[in-house]
Order: C-alpha cells, then structure tokens, then sequence
C-alpha cells in the first residue's frame, strides 16, 4: 500500500523544552489548530451519536416501523443498520481530507519550527 508520505528522516532532531511546549500550546497558532479540529470534530461527534441513538430508540420503540417491508425481505431496520456502516465510513473519509488539507499543514508547520528552534 503506497502512501504520500516520505519515509522518516535520518536526521535527529532537537526535543523542544517543557518550557518550550508551554509557549507553543499559548500561542494564537495552536489555538486555531486547536479550533479548526474542534469546530469539524464536535459536530460530527454529537451527530454521528445522535444518529446512532436514533437507530437504537427506533429499534427497541418502534418495531412495527422497522420491521417494515421495503423490497423483498429487505426491511426499514436492515437498510438503517447498514446506513450506519456508510456513514461511518464518509466521516472518516471527510475527517481525512479536513486534516490533510486544514490540520496537518498548521501541525507540520509547528512541528518543524519547534524542532528546528525557529
């Protein structure tokens, strides 16, 4: 499986200072990395969860409603089970873009500066 990344560097590098570590985690940069995890992440969480519970409610108080024929022996429950497995895998997709294109540049950037003592 090949991947964008380039293999680890051989060089070492310098570790930051607890010190160091506290200023970076004070600074406006990491708290707009900080924002920009949080403001994707959260909703997405209390979503999903909502979803996921309104699937659980539905099942244990709405029997007839799930039980219900769509197409063959394909019911309503069947279909929104296997809505959960999709839209499990869309959040993961779009959390990997939203971290390659907004989170990891900004981490990269305070990574390297960190390391390199800039």
């Amino acid at each position: 499986m090949a991947t964008d990344a380039p293999p680890p560097s051989k060089e070492q590098h310098r570790l930051p200072s607890t010190e160091e570590f506290a200023e970076v985690q004070q600074s406006a940069e990491f708290g707009e990395l900080r924002r920009s995890f949080r403001s994707f992440a959260f909703p997405l969480t209390i979503a999903f969860v909502a979803w996921y519970l309104l699937y659980v409610l539905l099942s244990n108080y709405a029997g007839d409603f799930m039980g219900a024929k769509l197409f063959g022996n394909i019911n309503v429950a069947l279909v929104l089970g296997l809505a959960q497995f999709v839209t499990t895998f869309l959040i993961a997709w779009w959390y990997s873009r939203h971290a390659a294109a907004k989170l990891d540049p900004k981490a990269e950037a305070i990574k390297t500066r960190m390391e390199g003592g800039a």
